[in-house]
Formats: structure tokens, sequence, C-alpha cells
């Protein structure tokens, strides 16, 4: 697969370079004009699943920021709904029940409920027949474990003994949702997309570093290993990332890179990784504040970055710690990226 973006190819191969791709998750969203006057005409669903729709909508921030990476307009829990869910947004998700351990039979095979995620194929075939040749193209889908979370209501306080470990959470993860993830991967590659990021914002509730570390192998054998250097991985701290460190830097490695959120400056982790791409950090809660406080944060941001060479942070893909919240000026999206390349270049 052709990676369009010159830049986010060298941060994909770890080659040193001057100024560096920049995308955010959630640029297609809620703050952005472009998105809210979409959504006075269509609902969130209408603009997922119409392919002409989540294509416009993916546009709206690359025609108006130029960001250098556009993403497929979607959802990570679809695959829940393919699966037999009932899911609802009004306006976050909301399912009709749960899964338990007595409607779980009722749930369909991956290999039926991927034909239900055929519309994320069309999205993004045609996202990339709009897209300037110049701009890169990536999907994404849930982390099993943030998936199994909503399937399973963990999010909402709904407690199974032994979390990680406990018998029939390990039997749909393995059963059920990992499967259909990996099918979709395999769409979302097959239709055009350059990499896929794996989402899992809820790992961090695995809670403990032994259940991170064998979610962590899990994922890698399952997942990571089978689409080597096609899959980046994006989990919130306290999350250990440990393990998927400690593979980036094998040459022989099969993760394409991390994301990584606020907690821990840029800086840190450009020391830890020398090979692959390591996206983030920005703290999105200071994109949200009044411009000239805004910039104050990001000059602090700049700072512990503007005196390393390129080959220091090599691999580096700029953007935020989390998704763009719906409070954030435009404004200061256009600020960061117009810097960005003007600092660096």
């Amino acid at each position: 697969m052709k990676i369009h973006n010159e830049r986010f190819s060298k941060a994909l191969n770890h080659i040193p370079q001057k100024t560096p791709p920049i995308w955010f998750m959630r640029q297609a969203g809620r703050y952005h004009s472009h998105y809210q006057n979409l959504k006075k005409r269509y609902s969130f669903e209408e603009l997922c699943k119409n392919p002409d729709l989540s294509a416009e909508t993916a546009l709206g921030p690359i025609n108006e920021f130029d960001f250098d990476v556009a993403i497929l307009f979607s959802d990570i829990l679809f695959v829940l709904e393919a699966l037999g869910m009932s899911l609802k947004y009004d306006p976050g998700p909301i399912f009709k029940k749960f899964i338990d351990e007595k409607n779980y039979l009722e749930l369909k095979t991956p290999e039926i409920a991927i034909e239900q995620m055929k519309f994320q194929e069309n999205a993004l075939l045609a996202t990339r027949d709009l897209l300037p040749d110049n701009k890169s193209l990536i999907g994404f889908v849930g982390g099993p474990w943030t998936v199994l979370s909503y399937g399973l209501g963990l999010n909402k306080g709904i407690k199974y003994k032994g979390n990680y470990s406990n018998d029939f959470i390990f039997k749909i993860l393995s059963e059920k949702i990992t499967p259909l993830i990996k099918y979709n991967i395999s769409l979302q590659l097959n239709s055009g997309a350059e990499i896929v990021m794996i989402f899992d914002t809820d790992a961090k509730s695995i809670a403990d570093n032994e259940g991170f570390n064998n979610y962590s192998k899990f994922l890698y054998d399952e997942i990571i290993k089978e689409f080597p250097k096609k899959i980046g991985y994006y989990s919130k701290s306290p999350f250990d990332n440990s393990f998927f460190l400690e593979d980036l830097n094998n040459s022989s490695c099969y993760l394409a890179g991390l994301g990584i959120d606020h907690n821990l400056p840029l800086s840190h982790w450009f020391k830890k990784i020398n090979n692959g791409f390591i996206q983030g950090n920005f703290n999105q809660e200071s994109m949200v504040k009044k411009h000239d406080e805004f910039k104050k944060d990001f000059e602090k941001y700049i700072e512990q970055i503007i005196n390393l060479n390129e080959k220091e942070k090599a691999g580096w893909v700029c953007g935020l710690g989390h998704g763009v919240l719906k409070e954030t000026p435009e404004e200061n999206v256009r600020y960061f990226i117009e810097e960005i390349r003007k600092i660096f270049s």
C-alpha cells in the first residue's frame, strides 16, 4: 500500500525529518463548523454509514486546516451492532441491553457480522477518491478490551470477577470481539487505509500490570502479528505500554507505532523509542482554552522538543493526547498546525 503523504511515510519508517506530519484523533468532529452544518441535516449514523457523507465529513478538516492525514469517519462500536446488539446514538451510544452469559449465544458469528461492516469499505474508497494525492488515509478500530467494555457494560459499572482473567470475558474476547476486529482491519486495509489505528482507551481499566502484560501479548499474537507494520496502538495512562515499547525497539518488530496521551512529556517517549512512529501528545484540554492561554501551553509544549535534532525526534507524528474536544475553538486548531510547520521547518 502506497503511503501518500511523504512526511507520514518518513514518520512510519522512523526517518529523521524537519517537519512532522499532523493528524488529530476526532479531527472530523463536533468542534468543527463543517461537521456541525452536516449534523443539521443528517444523523451521526447517516454520516458514518452513507459513504459519500462519510467522505465529505472526513474531508472537512483536510480542506479547512490542511492536516496531513485523513481518518475514516466512523465509530468503534459498529462492530457490536454487527454482532447483533441494538445500538443508537443520542448523542452518545445507547444499547438496549448488554451482553451477558444468557444472551451470548444470540450474537452472530464474526464471519456473518463482518458483512454488516461493508459501509466502511465504501466510505474509505469514497474518501480516497476525494483526497488530494499528497494526503494519507488511515482507518481505525476499537481495541478489543474497549469494545468489550461497552458490550458488557463494564464502562457503566457492571462488574465481572477477575476482570481480564474472567473465563466468560476471555471467551467473548477470543470467540467474538477479536476475530471480528481482525476482519474489520482487513476490510479497511483492503479498501485504501494505509495503516489502521487501534484505539483502546478503556484498556487502563484492566487495572494491574500482570493483566496489562497478558492483554498486550494477546493483542500482539492475535492481531498485530497478523498485520506487520500496519497497526498503530493507542491506550490511555495508566495502561503500561512496556510490552509494545520493547517490540518497537526490536529490529524485527510487527507494530507500526504507538499513540500516547499527555501524561508524560513527548521528550520522554522519543528517548524510549528507536523504531516506528510515536503519535501525540499535546493536551487536548489545552486546546479548549482561550487563545492566549492556549498559546502559553503550546509554548511550554514546544520548549521540551525545540532543541532536539531531527534524529532525536524521528518517528514523530504530531497530534493530541486524545480526541479533539467539542468546545475547541477552530482558531486554536489552525494556529497549532501552522505554528508546528513554521517552527519545525
